[in-house]
């Protein structure tokens, strides 16, 4: 029995632990975080153990009778739990103040669960519209052959208009804070506030701002998702992601994941949970280079505006310095040549990466009119903030003046 009862004691483990924060020495989420992990194994590792496992075992028949009943919390396959991906799952519970999560393969599983598993036939979704591409096609593509409808509002509407785009079938809300790649800031209170007064879910991708810039949950969104891969990696190596919130949410995200299978590798989620560790000390540094790199290019000739949610000409400056701790890693500027120069832009970078990433190490330059968003009309782009030059940086965690000195070389030949 003995093996049996210390994977029991795994999963009891992490409960108590997360149970007994408020009563213990650690006052601040940082030390909380460092401090959740996998009980230690009878080997007494200092560092969290992989368990690179796709199954486990039962003394009896008894015992994997109960498991499958869910009349105990043993393991069963790595598809439904993990002790590593558990181990990420708490960690993250942790920095975003949220009950419960379940961690997906790729940022865009844990957003489609989270669609898939709570709306259904005849229901409506309320988004923000400016979001992920991805995230556009599932909403405006996939979720209409469910028979799921869905409207957009204006990443700039005040509170009557997101109230007036409310239908009765109305399940859920989506926004992105600050969107990508315009960086756009809702209000995510006022939102709330309009979602708790007509009984709607709060879904909020924090994907940009990571729980080390803003925390939804404490300004009243039910859930957050997020894409693992980005600055919770922060070097480019694993896909990941998760779904953090409301228990009972939690639950029907968890159900619909076990079954369809998007689950996260326990090796990925053993990388992305030593990554958490260090994440508060790398926003510091990416946050830091990035407000320095928007500050210098504001009235470059080259440059028609600067985009940073902590400069105080963005739009949603007020809204940036209410709800966010810092304003993120990336920094968008909009080229005075349009698409022509984005590209010369691009091709003459040095140092920066041209890649399909962002929340790297290493500084990374895109374009999104020619690239990530070349397929949607010039209209289309215009109404979520991505101009013919715009050119979106994620800020590395290299010298800021490298940085900056490569930016403006490539600004001199654009």
């Amino acid at each position: 029995m003995g093996r049996r009862v210390n994977l029991i004691i795994y999963k009891q483990g992490f409960n108590k632990l997360r149970s007994n924060f408020n009563n213990s020495s650690m006052k601040h989420n940082q030390s909380k975080l460092i401090r959740t992990r996998v009980p230690q194994t009878p080997q007494h590792e200092h560092a969290s153990p992989l368990f690179l496992t796709s199954s486990f075992t039962f003394d009896n028949a008894e015992d994997m009778r109960a498991a499958f009943a869910d009349e105990n919390d043993a393991n069963i396959y790595s598809r439904f739990s993990n002790p590593s991906v558990q181990e990420f799952v708490d960690r993250l519970c942790v920095l975003e103040n949220a009950e419960d999560g379940f961690a997906t393969a790729s940022g865009m599983s844990a957003v489609f669960g989270s669609f898939m598993a709570l709306l259904k036939k005849g229901d409506h979704i309320l988004s923000c519209n400016s979001i992920f591409g991805s995230t556009h096609t599932v909403i405006s593509k996939y979720l209409p052959k469910y028979g799921i409808d869905f409207s957009y509002v204006g990443a700039s509407a005040n509170a009557a208009e997101w109230e007036a785009a409310i239908t009765p079938q109305t399940k859920m809300i989506y926004l992105e804070t600050p969107t990508n790649p315009g960086l756009d800031v809702v209000d995510i209170s006022m939102v709330s506030a309009i979602a708790k007064k007509h009984n709607i879910i709060l879904n909020v991708d924090n994907c940009f701002a990571t729980p080390i810039g803003q925390t939804p949950i404490d300004l009243g969104a039910d859930l957050v998702v997020h894409s693992a891969t980005k600055w919770i990696d922060g070097q480019g190596r694993v896909l990941g992601g998760a779904v953090v919130g409301r228990k009972d949410l939690i639950h029907d995200i968890y159900l619909f994941c076990r079954s369809t299978g998007p689950s996260l590798s326990p090796f990925n989620a053993w990388v992305l949970s030593k990554s958490l560790e260090t994440l508060e000390v790398r926003m510091d540094r990416h946050c830091s280079n990035a407000l320095y790199i928007a500050d210098k290019l504001q009235g470059h000739a080259k440059i028609n505006f600067v985009k940073y949610p902590f400069l105080t000409t963005h739009p949603h400056y007020a809204i940036a310095q209410k709800q966010m701790k810092n304003g993120g890693g990336i920094v968008c500027f909009e080229l005075k040549g349009g698409v022509e120069s984005g590209r010369t832009f691009l091709n003459s970078l040095k140092m920066l990466s041209m890649t399909a990433n962002l929340g790297d190490t290493r500084s990374i330059a895109s374009h999104p009119a020619s690239t990530t968003h070349a397929k949607l009309s010039e209209a289309e782009r215009q109404a979520v903030s991505i101009t013919p030059g715009l050119i979106r940086i994620s800020v590395g965690l290299e010298h800021k003046d490298d940085i900056l000195a490569d930016i403006l070389q490539a600004l001199a030949l654009s």
